[in-house]
């Protein structure tokens, strides 16, 4: 199964200077797989905020291995109704989040994240995580 990564993973082992081994492992592994996939809101996360235009390019031209999944107006519906199951039981996220799970569910696609918050849509929502 393919899997979408969240931004925080590519941050994890794309920008930080010390990279987390065993998150940079399993990035690596889907890697070799040909199991990663990506959408246009993760790859703009991850982009936005590098001052040093040297490093911006890099991380571009390293990106652009990875086609991003064209998103359609049933991601977008998907990610609202997300958002408003997880209201109605409490549960508080971001656009982004919503929409990584709508594309996640629609997609057939596991979440590969770090953030916490998507333990709580878990269980609410018809997503897979990456343990």
């Amino acid at each position: 199964m393919k899997a979408l990564v969240d931004t925080c993973v590519w941050s994890q082992v794309l920008r930080h200077k010390s990279p987390h081994t065993e998150l940079t492992k399993k990035l690596t592994d889907l890697i070799k797989d040909g199991r990663i996939s990506i959408i246009g809101p993760i790859r703009q996360e991850l982009l936005s905020g590098i001052p040093d235009t040297k490093q911006f390019n890099q991380l571009k031209d390293l990106l652009s291995s990875f086609e991003d999944i064209p998103l359609k107006t049933e991601h977008f519906e998907k990610a609202a109704e997300f958002s408003n199951t997880c209201r109605s039981k409490g549960v508080q996220g971001s656009t982004i989040d919503f929409l990584i799970c709508a594309v996640a569910n629609i997609e057939n696609l596991i979440i590969f994240t770090t953030d916490k918050d998507f333990e709580n849509y878990k269980k609410h929502l018809y997503i897979q995580l990456i343990k």
